[in-house]
């Protein structure tokens, strides 16, 4: 059985590193490649930092990184069952959308991600921050942001055979259907 797993948390919380090992185990498991697929652009300097901080972390191990801020569901099509693939982050992936002006078409790219993850031939682990514990945003902006992230992890747990919570680097396991 496929591995399909949501590893949410909060900002700095460790879901990253969690998720690394979770992949990392996949594939030393069966002898699979670990595929990154970083969403993260270097817009500014805090975020380059950001960026070459989980690069570092993941020195000494081999990753084939792909790149891809907007088109994430074509990558899962294309993979292959000698792959795990993480995904870091959903929520980046989801800030890039917007900063391109694609919240119309916003719908149908979700529904074609969630069904890319569920027909993937590839292990699948994805993170995304867990931005809906807070009051109500009240600018439109981040509302839609807030309200699309929630949807996309609700859409994605229901087709995930695992989600974890991670907080101070502890998780907290939401679904497990192994």
């Amino acid at each position: 059985m496929l591995t399909r797993h949501l590893v949410l948390g909060g900002a700095r919380s460790g879901k990253s590193r969690f998720a690394e090992r979770l992949v990392s185990e996949l594939a030393d498991a069966v002898g699979r490649e670990q595929v990154y697929l970083a969403t993260g652009q270097a817009g500014d300097g805090e975020m380059a930092e950001r960026i070459e901080h989980h690069q570092q972390q993941r020195s000494g191990v081999a990753w084939t990184l792909v790149e891809e801020p907007l088109h994430v569901a074509e990558v899962l099509r294309t993979a292959t069952a000698n792959q795990a693939i993480l995904i870091d982050c959903l929520t980046l992936w989801l800030a890039n959308v917007q900063g391109a002006g694609l919240q119309s078409e916003w719908s149908d790219t979700r529904a074609a991600f969630v069904s890319a993850v569920s027909e993937s031939a590839a292990d699948v682990v994805m993170v995304s921050n867990e931005v809906g514990l807070g009051v109500v945003p009240l600018g439109s902006e981040t509302r839609w942001f807030v309200d699309e992230v929630g949807r996309l992890h609700q859409a994605l747990a229901s087709v995930c055979t695992h989600v974890t919570l991670v907080a101070a680097g502890l998780p907290l396991v939401l679904k497990d259907s192994s």
